[in-house]
């Protein structure tokens, strides 16, 4: 069955976009565009329009890869990550926009048999409204989806698509319409009527709409991260780049009075233009309210799987899908109700507008939802295409800044009816979490870089989803080496939070008071300014009372901490004794222990991080590779990469990289197949030996060990590995899952 489900490729989703991209308002009000504020005044709008849709295209395919996409396309990307209750809301909101587009679409669609009407006007005198057209095409679509699916649906869509592609073609071939053709491009060279500006583009933004079309084939497409971002992202560019050769083709065609007084004169342009653009605007039209037919019901039926509409038995309903072919048939009968109900009236020009306002919050939510998740740095946050934060909140600042230019009471209208939805959503569904989730993380940060800048400003006050580490390091080495300080600054930096406390033997007094303010100013003041660590002093008699104080207090984040940092010069271990007798402590308390030995050697970042792994040591490998990948995101490992390694017997080797490649793939880890290597053990040589040989030269690398390792109070998992650079030796309270 599942087979059936996942029915189409990369090119669905382009060929979906392309057929709303070049629909109704290219053929209809782009020759109107140019006319009325010039061919400069068109391109603007053509750069303001993708100043919308190429990072709300980049924002959907950064998300469609960071999670698994299912069933609802936009619906499901944001109430995944806004929650199911906001979510719900704006896909109801984009459930109608995509509904009524089809009545929209249908409506346009009668403009390519404007000879028929007017045969029947001069010839009989009987003046026949659209709807004589539209009602039945409405009717047969309708029957096309509802009985053939859309599988039909596709077949159909890439016969008019193609259609449409000879019709442009053909328009680009064409030859100017009759009179100065000296003066065409110089009169509509010109930018004017400057006020009409949004005006026209509140008409023309339909067009952009489409790039989206695809998504909503998510449920049906046998591989949503890859066909989404390819799919869309082409269907934009392809559009941007056309866009500006048809209206400088219209420009250079036409005047200004003949574009202003023509809908139809991109007929009088192209070759064979009686027949072909009426076909081509037919084509576009119909391919762009299949496509908007196709899309709606599944939406429609998303929200429902997620029980959102507030009727339980109705969900039931819309939810079903037919057996033999798994469409769903309930949600594509009450779409094409509400559509036949819209054609049936007939005006839909105040709706439309209504829909460009709704869509604007679909594409605005997408990229602030896009830029959340870069601002929060949250570690489970690793799409394979990427996005710049900038690039999306520029989106969703552009998108709510053209909806209060275009119209300020519409835009009131959609953000009060979308308040209200969600209010009633909210009362219906109180146990579902809100939107606070995306925020979380976002806050997290916010309150560390607040801390730490209120920290730099000489403030001491006190400082009160998904894994990521909340280190805690207790060091009287400071001013000795600054291996340790500098290790929770590459935890730190990008996706976790990090407490340094620097030590001072002795008890609290005026004096050892005195002294940790001085050597606290001394630490903040040449600190670099690009560290995001928390430092402080403590003052304590002993490095375990100190320890067993600092691990009960919140971190900086104000989060519980749960692991702790132990450090110790490889060439003089006077403090390892300490160390084993601590991490017991620490250890019973539930927290994760990092042992740092510190090498005087030089990094060499470019070398990477080796992190050696144990087939059978789950807990200790998931906190390796994920410190790995967030050590990583500091600027100093920027040209690094990390490298896995594993020791097993010749016979498991094959089965132990298949593992290990698994767990690279599916965790959307930053790590190729080439840097995972299986290595053979040689019983004539110890692990040790093989470690310190492939890893001579690493600018850090991480060995796993449990419990047991300090049995007897023995030291002798650190010996052996003098010749080697920095060492961080990890252990693991809890299984850390990789996702």
């Amino acid at each position: 069955m599942s087979e059936q489900v996942k029915k189409f490729g990369t090119s669905a989703v382009y060929f979906t976009a392309i057929a709303t991209l070049f629909g109704a308002i290219l053929f209809l009000r782009f020759g109107f565009a140019v006319g009325t504020v010039g061919l400069w005044g068109v391109f603007a709008l053509i750069i303001l329009g993708n100043m919308v849709t190429i990072p709300t295209a980049m924002a959907i395919s950064e998300l469609a890869t960071n999670k698994r996409v299912e069933g609802g396309g936009e619906y499901f990307i944001i109430s995944r990550s806004f929650g199911l209750n906001i979510g719900g809301t704006l896909g109801i909101m984009l459930y109608l926009s995509q509904t009524i587009s089809v009545a929209f679409y249908i409506i346009a669609f009668t403009e390519a048999f404007g000879f028929f009407f007017d045969y029947m006007s001069n010839s009989f005198g009987i003046e026949l409204p659209r709807q004589v057209i539209s009602v039945p095409v409405m009717l047969l679509l309708s029957a096309l989806v509802i009985v053939k699916g859309a599988n039909m649906g596709m077949k159909a869509l890439y016969l008019v698509v193609g259609l449409l592609i000879l019709s442009l073609i053909l328009f680009f071939l064409g030859k100017p319409v009759e009179g100065n053709v000296a003066t065409y491009f110089e009169s509509n060279s010109k930018w004017v009527n400057s006020s009409q500006l949004f005006v026209v583009f509140s008409i023309i933004f339909p067009a952009f709409t489409g790039m989206t079309a695809g998504v909503g084939l998510s449920g049906d497409l046998k591989k949503p991260g890859k066909s989404i971002p390819l799919g869309t992202t082409a269907g934009t560019l392809t559009s941007f780049v056309i866009y500006f050769f048809i209206a400088y083709k219209l420009a250079t065609s036409a005047s200004s009075s003949q574009l202003l007084g023509n809908q139809l004169i991109m007929a009088d342009i192209a070759l064979f233009g009686s027949i072909i653009v009426p076909l081509g605007l037919a084509a576009s039209t119909f391919s762009s309210a299949l496509g908007s037919v196709m899309v709606g019901p599944r939406t429609l039926q998303a929200i429902a799987l997620d029980n959102s509409i507030p009727i339980k038995s109705v969900n039931k309903w819309l939810s079903k899908t037919r057996n033999k072919d798994n469409e769903p048939v309930n949600s594509s009968i009450i779409t094409c109700l509400i559509a036949l109900v819209f054609v049936s009236i007939g005006g839909v020009d105040v709706v439309a507008q209504i829909i460009t306002m709704f869509f604007l919050v679909t594409y605005g939510s997408l990229c602030l939802i896009s830029f959340l998740n870069h601002f929060g740095s949250s570690p489970s946050y690793r799409p394979s295409f990427k996005s710049k934060w900038y690039i999306s909140f520029l989106g969703f600042l552009t998108a709510v800044w053209v909806m209060f230019q275009i119209s300020l009471i519409y835009t009131l209208v959609a953000f009060t009816t979308i308040t209200l939805i969600y209010l009633y959503m909210d009362n219906f569904h109180k146990e579902r979490k809100g939107f606070a989730a995306l925020f979380a993380n976002s806050l997290f940060k916010v309150n560390r870089d607040l801390q730490i800048y209120l920290q730099k400003k000489k403030t001491r006050d006190t400082l009160k989803n998904d894994w990521r580490p909340s280190a805690i390091c207790i060091s009287k080495n400071t001013f000795k080496r600054s291996n340790a300080l500098n290790l929770i600054d590459w935890i730190s930096y990008k996706y976790g939070f990090g407490t340094y406390l620097h030590l001072i033997d002795g008890y609290f007094s005026r004096k050892t008071s005195a002294q940790a303010e001085e050597e606290l100013k001394s630490l903040v003041t040449n600190l670099d300014s690009s560290n995001h660590v928390y430092i402080d002093t403590i003052i304590s008699p002993s490095t375990t009372s100190a320890i067993a104080q600092s691990i009960q207090i919140p971190g900086i984040a104000g989060m519980e901490n749960n692991m702790v940092i132990f450090e110790f010069d490889k060439y003089d271990p006077q403090d390892l004794n300490g160390i084993i007798d601590n991490f017991r402590m620490v250890n019973a308390g539930g927290f994760d222990v990092c042992i740092l030995a510190s090498s005087h050697k030089p990094i060499v970042f470019k070398n990477g991080v080796h992190i050696w792994v144990r087939s059978f040591d789950t807990e200790n490998t998931n906190l390796m590779i994920l410190l790995g990948f967030i050590i990583l995101g500091h600027p100093n490992w920027k040209k690094a990469n990390i490298k896995l390694f594993n020791i097993c017997s010749e016979e498991d080797a094959e089965n132990v990289r298949k593992q290990m490649i698994e767990l690279v793939e599916t965790g959307r880890l930053p790590i190729t197949p080439k840097n995972v290597e299986v290595v053979i053990r040689d019983q004539n040589r110890s692990i040790k030996e093989i470690i310190c040989t492939n890893s001579h030269d690493a600018g850090l690398t991480m060995i796993g060990f449990n419990e047991n390792s300090f049995n007897n109070g023995n030291t002798d998992l650190f010996d052996g590995y003098d010749e080697m650079g920095n060492i961080l030796f990890v252990h693991s309270n809890g299984v850390k899952e990789i996702e």
